[in-house]
């Protein structure tokens, strides 16, 4: 089947530079869009602010717990009893508090209550422990920017600034700390603030961690420490690292520019040689095909050489369609001249009484007509054995035994002997080494040989056939041309000069080859075809 004029659709298609340029600029801006992303280093930042709040709270609360201890307790009156422990913690010796905010999961509330009017003051113990803890809360708030206040059973507050006195028994986690269990939580920093969207860049500096850690003393509830303090803020900390994160930024950007450069000399470079060097051999410029100065990657030299022998293939193939049309034409002219000129010559004797054609010369020109017919059928015979050739099945495996007996069947006059490992297997079909032994003995044949011995020789991955005969050999001057299509020097007899290209086209499709051997009497060649794998058993 011959197709024609294929072409590749026409639809839009990006360029590789343009590929390229798309992944590098993602890649430069992939670090600027994690910016936006910064929930997760800010959610961290919450964390680390719980812990640290967690810790500190800790801290106090043994130190107030000592303190309170000492007051008598008529003057401290206590509150609710603590919750019991779960079941198995009873004896451990360690009840940590982790951290467990989470931005993500929507911990974020609204800004905390204001402290109301207490029910009723405090106790006067527990303004005495108020009044004994102050300075320790405050030294502690000038180190960590922490906030403190100390909170009696009932939610009044004992120390802690322009709040002593009022009352924050309303806020949530107070509230749960009065009964005894610690609360953490994340609140808006100003009242008349709505909630920032979840990626806001200045989430940082508007919300604020709080925790109420009780104390409990002989099993009963002493009072309530609410800790609060402000998360550092994302865009301080980079501003802080600015140095290195403009050294980061810089890095990333030469990288990016250098991965380019490699892309454009090892990729992009080389295809838009290649496809210029495709266009001139396209359109017959035959000094194109060369390899091109640059390849860049392994991948594009084999696509490069892939091309080259294609392009190779297709040039030697074009010469030889042209010199085969003009040896075709040639070999076809001079019979067909002949032919020509007997039949007009036979045409004008019938129309011509007066000269009166003898029967002899009827005869003899009538012979020459079927002579050069008989040429012409073998001619035509030839080339489609050859056209055959070029494009044979290459499937099928076979011996030399398989043949020997049809080719003596076939070549009677010849003695037609075999020696050597006639059973390696060879791969190329029976029909197909038949063709090829056929002309070689055909061959033999026409140069006069009364014999012909093929010697197998098996190597580890092709089979060797010498094959010899004892006709009159082949001159010097000729060896260099036996294997030309339509060379020969028995024109006279009817020889095609075709018998030795089919061969060569037939083993070179195979994979094979054919060469004039050396030989003291007659003609030696020498053909190799691969081994056939060995069937598994």
């Amino acid at each position: 089947m011959t197709v024609r004029g294929v072409r590749v659709p026409r639809r839009w298609r990006p360029r590789l530079s343009q590929i390229v340029a798309l992944t590098l600029a993602t890649v430069l801006v992939l670090p600027f869009v994690g910016l936006f992303f910064f929930r997760i280093y800010e959610n961290q930042l919450i964390r680390a602010t719980e812990g640290e709040l967690i810790a500190q709270s800790a801290a106090l609360a043994a130190v107030i717990q000592r303190e309170a201890a000492a007051i008598p307790p008529r003057d401290l009156p206590l509150g609710v009893e603590a919750p019991p422990l779960p079941p198995g913690e009873e004896e451990e010796p360690y009840r940590p508090i982790l951290p467990h905010l989470d931005l993500a999961a929507n911990d974020l509330e609204a800004s905390r209550p204001v402290a109301l009017p207490a029910p009723a003051p405090a106790a006067p113990g527990y303004l005495a422990l108020g009044a004994e803890v102050m300075p320790d809360l405050l030294a502690t708030q000038r180190i960590t920017l922490a906030g403190f206040r100390l909170l009696d059973p009932n939610g009044v507050v004992i120390a802690g600034r322009e709040e002593t006195g009022l009352s924050l028994a309303g806020v949530p986690e107070v509230a749960a700390a009065l009964k005894g269990h610690f609360r953490s939580v994340i609140r808006l920093r100003t009242p008349q603030q709505p909630p920032p969207p979840l990626y806001s860049i200045s989430r940082g500096n508007s919300v604020r961690v709080f925790t109420a850690m009780p104390i409990v003393l002989r099993g009963h509830l002493a009072g309530v420490l609410f800790a609060s303090r402000t998360p550092a803020n994302v865009f301080k900390s980079l501003y802080e690292e600015r140095h290195k994160v403009a050294a980061a930024a810089l890095s990333m950007t030469v990288l990016t520019l250098l991965i380019g450069l490699a892309f454009h000399k090892l990729i992009s470079s080389p295809i838009r040689s290649l496809l210029a060097r495709t266009a001139a051999i396209s359109s017959g410029d035959r000094g194109a095909i060369r390899p091109l100065r640059h390849h860049g990657t392994a991948e594009l030299a084999q696509l490069t050489q892939g091309i080259l022998d294609m392009a190779s293939s297709l040039a030697a193939r074009s010469d030889f369609i042209a010199t085969f049309a003009g040896h075709m034409t040639h070999e076809l002219k001079s019979p067909l001249t002949a032919i020509q000129g007997a039949a007009e010559l036979l045409y004008e004797d019938t129309n011509d009484a007066e000269r009166g054609m003898s029967e002899e010369e009827r005869r003899r020109f009538l012979g020459n007509i079927l002579a050069d017919t008989r040429r012409l059928t073998a001619i035509v015979n030839r080339l489609r054995e050859f056209a055959r050739a070029d494009t044979p099945p290459m499937t099928g495996a076979t011996t030399l035994v398989a043949i020997v007996a049809r080719l003596r069947s076939d070549h009677a006059p010849l003695d037609v002997t075999v020696s050597g490992d006639v059973a390696a297997m060879v791969a190329i079909s029976e029909e197909n080494l038949r063709i090829v032994l056929d002309h070689m003995a055909d061959n033999a044949q026409s140069h006069g040989a009364m014999r012909l011995h093929i010697i197998a020789h098996t190597d580890t991955s092709e089979v060797e056939f010498y094959v010899v005969d004892n006709g009159a050999g082949i001159s010097p001057n000729n060896r260099g041309r036996i294997f030309d299509s339509f060379f020969t020097t028995r024109r006279a007899e009817g020889g095609t000069g075709m018998g030795l290209a089919i061969v060569r086209a037939m083993l070179d499709a195979h994979g094979g080859a054919i060469v004039l051997a050396e030989s003291e009497q007659g003609a030696a060649f020498r053909l190799t075809l691969p081994r056939a794998p060995i069937p598994a058993a």
